[in-house]
Parts: structure tokens; C-alpha cells; sequence
């Protein structure tokens, strides 16, 4: 049984091996998963999709939009594969204060940054390799309709800089 410690200790030392490219830490993490038994890879995917679930939450979607500069509903799903890639420390900081990522990251490129889309799959493919299936069902509570907490309009930039201040500080303002 994979606890959460060994998760992040997963996905930690395939972010620091991958220097923070996030396709190429869902390749690593591939790599690692494939070298663990079958049930090992389905507490990783389990670990993942129950925080994969608690970010989907309106007042990180506003974070992750000002971050990328617009975010759709697919660039919000793999914005939250991306910060769970992003280990411990930066995930639990955003999903208490979505403002702190201000400081919680050295840096964030658009380019690469904030779409870790792969990381999402890493599981899948891992357990596809070892054992030639498809992942069967986690046995997790089905994903929410909507996200949690209270929507915000994102077309509203002077909201957006009121509401994360340091985020609009220093990745929007001119």
C-alpha cells in the first residue's frame, strides 16, 4: 500500500531528475512506476486523482488564470496535474491561499509551465505496461460537476488583481 509520503516522494524525484520540465517528468515517472508492482501503481493513480479532485476548486481556477493568462476548462485540468507535479509544499500552499503560489514558485515560464497534461496519464501508461490492461475503475467518488467554492468572473481583471494580489503583482503587472 503506497502511502502518501511515497507518492510525493514519486513525483517529487521525477520533477527535480526532470528539472522541472513536466513532460519530461510524466516520462520519469513512467519509468519509476513501471519498476512497481501492479497495486502500487493504483494507490499512485488514486493518490493523484483524489488531489487532482480537491484542486477543482473556483479559487485556483482564477489563480491558474492569472498565471497562464486565460485558462479553459482543459487548460484548469492539466494546470492541476501540473501543480500536483509541483510537490507537496507548492500543492497544499495553493489550495490554502491560491494567492501564495505568488511566492511558492522560483519561477514560472508560460512555455512550459502551468500544462502538465502527461502527468495525468503517467499512471495509466505505467499499469498498460506492466500489465497490458487498462486501468480499471479506482474506486473513487466520481469527479464534481462543478468546481468547488464560489465562481468568479474571469474576464474581470481589476476582480482578479483584488483577489490575488501577489499573483497579479508579479506575473501580470507591467
Amino acid at each position: 500500500m503506497m502511502d502518501e509520503t511515497e507518492f510525493w516522494a514519486l513525483v517529487d524525484g521525477a520533477r527535480e531528475d526532470a528539472e522541472g520540465d513536466p513532460e519530461e517528468q510524466a516520462d520519469l515517472l513512467v519509468e519509476r512506476l513501471v519498476l512497481l508492482d501492479p497495486e502500487a501503481v493504483l494507490d499512485f493513480a488514486r493518490h493523484f486523482e483524489a488531489r487532482y479532485q480537491r484542486a477543482y476548486r473556483w479559487d485556483l481556477w482564477g489563480a491558474a488564470w492569472v498565471l497562464l493568462d486565460g485558462a479553459s476548462d482543459d487548460a484548469f485540468d492539466f494546470f492541476r496535474c501540473w501543480l500536483i507535479g509541483q510537490g507537496r509544499e507548492v500543492f497544499e500552499g495553493a489550495l490554502h491561499d491560491p494567492d501564495a503560489l505568488a511566492e511558492l514558485l522560483d519561477d514560472f515560464d508560460e512555455e512550459i509551465d502551468g500544462d502538465a497534461e502527461d502527468l495525468g496519464y503517467a499512471a495509466d501508461e505505467a499499469y498498460e505496461q506492466l500489465t497490458g490492461l487498462v486501468m480499471p475503475d479506482l474506486g473513487l467518488p466520481p469527479a464534481p460537476e462543478e468546481p468547488e467554492g464560489t465562481p468568479l468572473d474571469f474576464e474581470n481583471e481589476a476582480l482578479l488583481a483584488t483577489r490575488y494580489p501577489r499573483l497579479w503583482e508579479r506575473f501580470r503587472g507591467d
